[in-house]
């Protein structure tokens, strides 16, 4: 039952998430801490940083994460296939088709559409994060890792890898 369960948490976001990890990330936060319970946001939170630090697809660092700690090497296995899977099956299917109708004013529109719904998807998720950050470190630390972090990213043009390096270091260090 567990790998059933594993495969469609990976599966599911990996259907409907239009947009790639952007995308799929809320929606596997979803399945992972909401339905399944299978970790706490704050936890979530940390493996996706993680996931942000390393190099590649964060969504299928994540599966294979998520996927080893709840079954084993099968877990992960089932975890990859199913992130994978969708993505592959898809664009094969939409590839033929978004040529085949490219200038149609409703592929165009659906593009249009698509883009806004991820920053709102992005935006719930910032939100919940930063309330958990609150609940569970205080303001003044939550506002201290989002004030540096966005001096960081955007005044000082640093690498997010390097952010999320220093901020996994200094909550280690101050918030452990």
């Amino acid at each position: 039952m567990i790998y059933w369960e594993i495969f469609l948490a990976f599966f599911i976001p990996g259907i409907i998430g239009y947009g790639g990890g952007p995308a799929t990330i809320p929606l596997i936060e979803y399945e992972v801490v909401h339905r399944y319970g299978w970790m706490s946001v704050e936890e979530f939170g940390e493996v996706l940083a993680l996931g942000n630090a390393l190099p590649g697809p964060i969504a299928t660092k994540m599966a294979g994460y998520i996927g080893f700690e709840q079954a084993g090497i099968l877990g992960a296995s089932v975890g990859l296939f199913a992130t994978i899977a969708p993505s592959l099956i898809l664009m094969i299917i939409l590839l033929g088709i978004l040529l085949k109708f490219k200038d149609s004013p409703k592929v165009k529109l659906l593009s249009a559409v698509v883009r806004p719904t991820i920053a709102v998807l992005l935006g719930v998720m910032t939100f919940r994060f930063l309330q958990t950050s609150y609940v569970d470190n205080g303001w003044i630390q939550t506002v201290f890792l989002t004030v540096a972090s966005y001096i960081l990213l955007e005044k000082r043009k640093v690498h997010p890898a390097f952010v999320i390096l220093g901020a996994l270091i200094y909550g280690a260090l101050f918030l452990g």
